[in-house]
């Protein structure tokens, strides 16, 4: 019989995995964005499905992530060159002050009846909703990204952004399970004024982080700046292999989150608590794999991205045709897992490699990733409406597949990094 392990090797894993909170800066760093992060994972069950319950079209679902995805890429340009010229923290704290007005514009509208069912075109007020949250969305991630290998030392780098991830898991597997009993049990007003209060909650711990400073050269027009940014990623492979993959992975396998109101209303037939469980079982598996990915060393971390792509294929092929309940929660903790070694391990390395003087940018750059696919999801929304939506999930899933054979065959320098 195996022993079990000894104590002080326990101690030092748990040391390992929890390294980044030692340091104070990034503590408090930790506990802002986990209020973000709690709205932003109830919001993945709440918006989507009441834009479905409005609406009844797939396609008016993608409407809504569009309105989220190009005011995302055009502002993340802009949002990366002033993260590296001003104080991120203003940036961040600013931005989350912004997100929380967004949700609580929408659940008073909701309140006084102005967003219904009974008033036709309502679902115009979620799209501006989306296309607001886009815009504060590209100009403050960068800087939420970017800010952190100035909180923690460059060998923690890895180690701060699966802990960021974790956090983010741990609210995956809480918010949206959370959101559907809210909803069923009080109504969709009630769940955007807690993620308005969350937000808030994190503009204020915040601001106890101390000021960073800024890198950039205020001289040089922000124009010039993103096109140095630009130069500076096609001149380094392995930062832009790694923004190129990981954008594919998210714009080809995330669409499907968007898109799920569909599966729980009228395929798996479980309604607004059966998707929040769904994605909350997304986050059991992410939850484990972030926990796993903090205590990892920096090694063969271009392989465990690779090996994400695969995951994240073959889980949502199989999920896209599922009818069985089982089976779906089966394939949603593997997404889970997939989706994490994705942003962890992609996000780590993306920092890892790039220099101080371009974080910003490089940063803008992968959150760009999140407007590309809301226009993928937009574009899904619409085949879902001519097609089956099982063929568009599945379809996107297989492409994936195929791009990541690609990468991990034609470019080995990929599979090479640490």
């Amino acid at each position: 019989m195996n022993s079990p392990p000894p104590k002080n090797q326990i101690a030092a894993f748990g040391l390992r995995t929890l390294s980044s909170l030692r340091i104070p800066a990034f503590r408090i760093y930790f506990l802002a964005v986990l209020g973000q992060f709690a709205s932003m994972s109830m919001s993945t069950a709440t918006s989507p499905l009441l834009v479905y319950r409005l609406t009844g079209s797939s396609a008016l679902l993608g409407t809504t992530s569009l309105a989220y995805g190009v005011p995302m890429i055009i502002m993340s340009l802009f949002g990366g060159a002033f993260a590296d010229r001003i104080q991120k923290k203003r940036i961040v704290m600013f931005g989350l002050i912004a997100s929380a007005l967004v949700p609580l514009t929408v659940g008073l509208c909701i309140v006084f009846g102005v967003l219904s069912k009974e008033r036709e075109g309502s679902w115009l007020i979620l799209a501006g909703s989306s296309f607001f949250t886009g815009i504060i969305s590209g100009a403050m991630l960068p800087a939420r990204q970017a800010i952190i290998p100035e909180l923690v030392k460059r060998e923690h780098t890895m180690n701060a952004v699966a802990l960021n991830m974790m956090g983010m898991n741990v609210l995956s597997l809480i918010g949206p399970a959370a959101a559907g009993f809210l909803i069923d049990g009080v109504g969709f007003a009630f769940v955007y004024f807690t993620m308005a209060a969350l937000n808030v909650y994190g503009a204020i711990m915040i601001f106890f982080i101390p000021h960073t400073s800024p890198l950039g050269n205020r001289s040089n027009s922000i124009v010039n700046e993103i096109k140095t940014g630009f130069k500076y990623i096609l001149k380094d492979r392995a930062i832009l292999y790694i923004l190129l993959f990981t954008m594919l992975a998210v714009v080809l396998a995330m669409p499907y989150q968007q898109l799920l109101p569909i599966y729980v209303d009228d395929i798996l037939k479980v309604g607004a608590k059966g998707m929040g469980f769904l994605l909350s079982v997304c986050g059991v598996g992410a939850l484990v794999s972030s926990i796993a990915l903090a205590s990892l060393p920096n090694k063969k971390r271009g392989l465990l991205m690779l090996i994400s792509g695969i995951i994240l294929s073959i889980a949502l092929i199989v999920f896209a045709f599922s009818r069985l309940w089982a089976l779906s929660l089966i394939c949603m903790i593997f997404i889970g897992v997939g989706q994490t070694l994705r942003g962890t391990v992609g996000g780590a390395m993306a920092q890892s490699y790039t220099e101080p003087a371009y974080m910003g940018r490089v940063m803008s750059i992968m959150m760009m990733q999140w407007g590309f696919m809301s226009l993928c999801t937009f574009f899904a929304g619409v085949l879902a409406e001519i097609i089956p939506v099982q063929w568009v999930i599945g379809g996107f899933a297989a492409l994936l597949g195929l791009v990541t054979l690609y990468f991990t065959i034609a470019l080995p320098k990929i599979r090479q990094l640490d």
